[in-house]
């Protein structure tokens, strides 16, 4: 089933890159200025690590295979599953999103608070979608380090993100962020 895993993994890494790539293309220009730090760019460069170089090495070469474990076709379905639900909620909150995206922690100046779609169930849908990426990832990769390092760095840039990023917003949409914040949960719905 290894090569099941791989090939539903890579291909969601295709479809988050083809999903994302409009949304690149079309961010403004103008900012104000941006509230991303040394830390946050570190973060995101040990995210690459996890859910890129070493599910690349895991799936080309054998580098890897000493922290390799079997869980059975079951558990590669319910992998395929989640990734398959993670997809869909990344793709959902850019559509809802819109070019208020950013890579980093800024706000542009033509930039809206988005309170509808899936952003009406939870503040932070495509770090929902990430908790979910980051559950199917050591499923379908059964590896301690391509499936499971990337679940322990996507939580420590979460809890340093989203508060950083709520920060931001709060400082820049004021009362009208706070009671958006007070109808929704910041990462699953009706729960947290």
């Amino acid at each position: 089933m290894k090569g099941f895993g791989i090939v539903v993994y890579w291909l969601g890494m295709v479809a988050e890159s083809v999903i994302r790539m409009p949304y690149n293309k079309a961010r403004s220009k103008a900012k104000l200025p941006a509230a991303s730090t040394t830390l946050e760019k570190l973060l995101l460069n040990l995210l690459l690590v996890g859910m890129g170089l070493l599910p690349l090495l895991y799936s080309v070469t054998s580098w890897l295979s000493f922290a390799d474990y079997e869980l059975g076709t079951v558990w590669s379905g319910v992998g395929a599953g989640l990734m398959l639900l993670a997809v869909l909620i990344f793709w959902r909150s850019h559509t809802d999103l819109g070019t208020n995206w950013s890579p980093t922690l800024e706000i542009q100046t033509e930039h809206t608070l988005v309170s509808g779609g899936v952003y009406g169930l939870v503040r932070h849908p495509m770090y929902t979608s990430q908790l979910v990426w980051c559950l199917a990832q050591p499923l379908l990769l059964q590896n301690w380090l391509a499936g499971g390092l990337d679940v322990v760095v996507f939580l420590v840039f979460f809890f340093y993100r989203a508060g950083a990023e709520e920060k931001m917003m709060e400082e820049h949409f004021g009362l009208r962020y706070r009671e958006y914040m007070g109808k929704t949960k910041r990462l699953i719905p009706w729960v947290w």
